[in-house]
């Protein structure tokens, strides 16, 4: 027996028991208990959820959020009186003084606050990343509760680019500091939709 067999038999006769992935019952199978831990996980984590009730409720948010004239770009039509949907870029530098950014999600996950997006829905990849602040839509029945089951949506989907986002950029690194915006947006806000 050469040595990398008897490295590879020895390796399989030394294996630890398989074990079951753990089972979260306040989450799987329950929308209501998914929306719930999301929105808990997301806030944690500084994030902002928001339950609008209708298109001109969510629209007064935002412009509460977000007044006076600074740059706002949007991919979504509906968005249209709120931020400009027809902008084009020759390169991702243009994008550097974009404040908001309003833009939809495929998916979340309850357990760790994170949202699914791809390029079809940024239209330029640096948009989610170079913008101050991020305004993202999902549908509350898109929230899974794992990333077990997020991995096994993405894998039947095709997609050029995509990205979890999970809060705003934040960092401790520089003296145990926290800075928000450090690497992405100082702020994101999910809206969530019936």
């Amino acid at each position: 027996m050469k040595s990398r067999e008897k490295i590879l038999s020895r390796i399989l006769e030394h294996q630890p028991e398989s074990t079951a992935l753990p089972f979260s019952p306040e989450i799987q199978g329950n929308e209501t208990g998914s929306l719930q831990i999301f929105t808990e996980v997301l806030t944690k984590i500084g994030g902002h959820v928001y339950q609008p009730g209708n298109l001109n409720i969510m629209k007064d948010q935002i412009r509460g959020l977000f007044p006076g004239k600074s740059r706002k770009i949007t991919t979504l039509s509906l968005f249209s009186d709120l931020a400009d949907t027809g902008w084009t870029i020759q390169s991702p530098s243009e994008l550097k003084d974009v404040e908001v950014a309003i833009i939809g999600a495929h998916f979340g996950v309850a357990e760790n606050g994170a949202l699914w997006i791809t390029e079809d829905q940024m239209k330029q990849r640096v948009v989610p990343f170079i913008c101050q602040h991020l305004v993202l839509l999902l549908e509350k029945k898109e929230i899974l509760s794992d990333m077990k089951q997020a991995y096994s949506r993405i894998g039947d989907s095709t997609y050029g680019f995509g990205t979890f986002i999970s809060g705003p950029s934040k960092t401790a690194d520089i003296e145990q500091s926290l800075v928000l915006g450090a690497h992405g947006p100082k702020s994101l806000h999910v809206f969530l939709l019936d």
